[in-house]
């Protein structure tokens, strides 16, 4: 038998497996049972993915938007590799430590905002959010307000699926998937800023914060919860203002407000964290993803000193919330070093280069191609909508499958993106690693260009 039918015989062999033992997560059951994997990838070197026949592809989306310093690095590798050798887990409970663990908390101190100097870490984003959700209604329980469980969200705003994440996040199919719904969430109207101010003639006041929390009273809500910027949402970002306002609203009425960043955290948009492009700081960041580029798995809640210091105050018993791998010292180790890259290698300010090259890029775009509209870009965080008369704002039908047929063009030609159809969005999300160069956005840019002339045809 030749090398290449050996090669293809594993090759089938891989996809048969795949399709009898491994259920995929966010993907559809009956087209994996049909057809099995869409990709099986072998291979990952700065901003590119290799799969098991050899083509390479732009990972366009920075595989889920985490691998922030792209593929292959051998010194994030080193730093795991190390922490292997020679403590490769110990337990966070009972106050056990680990230097990893410490290390990286005091770094994380030292870049983030404010005094959220307080770290619990988690093994990722889900986990981070229900920990936060826990953490503070644990908090009002102890201050004698046990009353104030709500947490108010936003729709299309994603914070996950466990149980409290599933109800936090304003994505319909995400947030009715299972029956055992969890209690005390509400969703509100993103981006009424002046509602939030204060304005109530506004016909949407009712489903705006500040409305929710006028009609449920403010002594029953816990906590509002934002993504700087939304992204699985649909990549949707705040009018400027708007976070400031909530910040604002928050204070007047001594709510918590907690930054899901575990998109736009660690340098996405151009700043360090998302919060940092208005100026204002949370009572908590939760963080996930880009805090070891994807290399490892690692969660964190960032809280202010002051929060842990009452909290401390509160109880001297036990507290009773916990992961088995919080502070794992291996995950630890490889975030110190993301971190120390992150510096080291002025990736932030290199981020804030390229969203002009990504600018340009979508300027190219509209000017060439008559179905691209509503780009939008802050760092290296980005999208685009394809409406089938940008000039009257008529949108493509959802079964005309514009933003699907659009990124497998993409795909065809080598460039791995994110289409959005949420309530009948046709989105194409680009937040390629930061270490991308402006010859590798360009490349990409390249391709989309390719793709929207064959699905210009495609649709006529």
């Amino acid at each position: 038998m030749s090398i290449a039918n050996v090669k293809d015989t594993l090759t089938e062999q891989l996809r048969e497996w795949d399709r009898n033992y491994f259920m995929h997560p966010t993907s559809s059951v009956r087209a994996h049972q049909e057809h099995g994997p869409s990709h099986i990838f072998t291979k990952g070197e700065g901003i590119y993915l290799t799969d098991i026949n050899g083509k390479t592809y732009i990972d366009g989306l920075s595989s889920l938007w985490n691998v922030n310093l792209g593929h292959g690095r051998k010194d994030l590798a080193e730093a795991a590799r190390n922490q292997l050798e020679t403590l490769p887990f110990t337990s966070s409970f009972n106050n056990f430590s680990n230097e990893p663990a410490i290390r990286v908390s005091k770094k994380i101190a030292e870049i983030t905002p404010g005094d959220l100097n307080v770290t619990f870490f988690t093994s990722g984003g889900s986990e981070s959010n229900e920990s936060a959700f826990k953490i503070i209604r644990e908090y009002w329980k102890l201050k004698g307000q046990p009353e104030r469980t709500n947490i108010i969200s936003l729709q299309k705003g994603y914070h996950g699926v466990t149980l409290g994440a599933t109800r936090a996040t304003g994505m319909d199919n995400f947030n009715t998937f299972g029956t055992s719904f969890a209690p005390g969430f509400l969703q509100a109207t993103p981006y009424l800023t002046e509602c939030e101010k204060g304005d109530t003639t506004h016909p949407n006041y009712a489903s705006s914060i500040r409305g929710m929390i006028e009609k449920e009273g403010p002594e029953k809500i816990a906590a509002v919860m934002m993504e700087p910027i939304q992204g699985a949402g649909g990549l949707n970002v705040p009018p400027k203002g708007y976070l400031q306002a909530v910040r604002a609203l928050c204070d007047e009425f001594g709510i918590f407000l907690i930054a899901d960043e575990i998109i736009c955290g660690f340098g996405r948009t151009g700043k360090m964290f998302g919060v940092e492009n208005e100026g204002i700081v949370p009572d908590f960041m939760t963080v996930a993803k880009g805090i070891t580029s994807g290399y490892v798995p690692l969660g964190a809640v960032i809280m202010r000193e002051s929060f842990r210091d009452e909290l401390a105050a509160l109880t001297d018993g036990i507290l009773f919330h916990g992961f088995t791998y919080s502070g794992h010292p291996t995950s630890c180790a490889v975030a110190l070093k993301t971190l120390e890259v992150l510096e080291k290698e002025n990736i932030v300010s290199h981020v804030k280069e390229m969203e002009s090259v990504v600018k340009n890029g979508f300027a190219s775009l509209i000017e060439r191609h008559p179905h691209v509209t509503n780009d939008r870009c802050v760092g290296l965080l980005s999208a685009f909508d394809v409406f089938k008369e940008p000039e009257t704002n008529t949108p493509f039908q959802p079964a005309e499958f514009a933003a699907q047929i659009l990124s497998k063009e993409c795909e065809d030609r080598g460039l791995i993106i994110r289409p959005v159809m949420y309530k009948g969005a046709n989105t194409i999300v680009f937040a390629p690693p930061l270490v991308s160069t402006k010859a590798e956005i360009e490349e990409a840019f390249a391709i989309f260009s390719d793709a929207l002339t064959a699905f210009e045809k495609r649709i006529q």
